[in-house]
């Protein structure tokens, strides 16, 4: 199996449209880990996963997209690495997972859960501010891709005058 490319995600996610509200690469230690993957304690695939999640560094993101969760599970495709390379072999967990556990990506199942996650991933980052302030700007397309900060940054109202 091919390793996973984190450029190749990150090229994927911007192929697909989504605005790259924030990102960020950073380690989970195993507490950490324990913590995220909480709801599935007890279950046989909790220690693996940990044990992934906790193996080395990863990139966090907040993606923004008109319904951002259902696009995000189909561009991911399906859980089980197998499947996905049989069905969905142009996804991401059907190019580059590993196995079930070691599948390449994750993302949130609903926006309830994605609030959580990103909470969790991103605790300086205020949601509710940002749905005010910096999401309205973004539906309008006052937004510009940084290259060297890998997000999409919104245009104050003094730039987009000028643009």
């Amino acid at each position: 199996a091919t390793p996973l490319s984190p450029q190749a995600v990150h090229a994927a996610i911007l192929r697909h449209q989504f605005l790259i509200v924030r990102a960020k690469e950073l380690r989970c230690g195993p507490a950490q880990s324990r913590r995220f993957y909480r709801e599935h304690a007890g279950r046989f695939f909790y220690r693996r996963l940990v044990e992934f999640m906790a193996s080395g560094p990863m990139w966090a993101y907040i993606l923004a997209h008109e319904n951002a969760v259902p696009l995000w599970r189909s561009l991911m495709g399906p859980t089980k690495v197998f499947r996905a390379r049989y069905s969905d072999p142009d996804s991401i967990r059907g190019a580059y997972g590993l196995t079930d556990t070691r599948n390449a990506t994750h993302g949130s199942d609903s926006p309830t859960s994605a609030s959580r996650e990103i909470a969790f991933f991103f605790p300086e980052f205020d949601e509710q501010r940002w749905y005010e302030q910096d999401e309205p700007r973004l539906r309008r397309g006052q937004v510009f891709y940084s290259p060297e900060e890998r997000v999409h940054c919104v245009l104050r109202a003094e730039e987009a005058e000028v643009t």
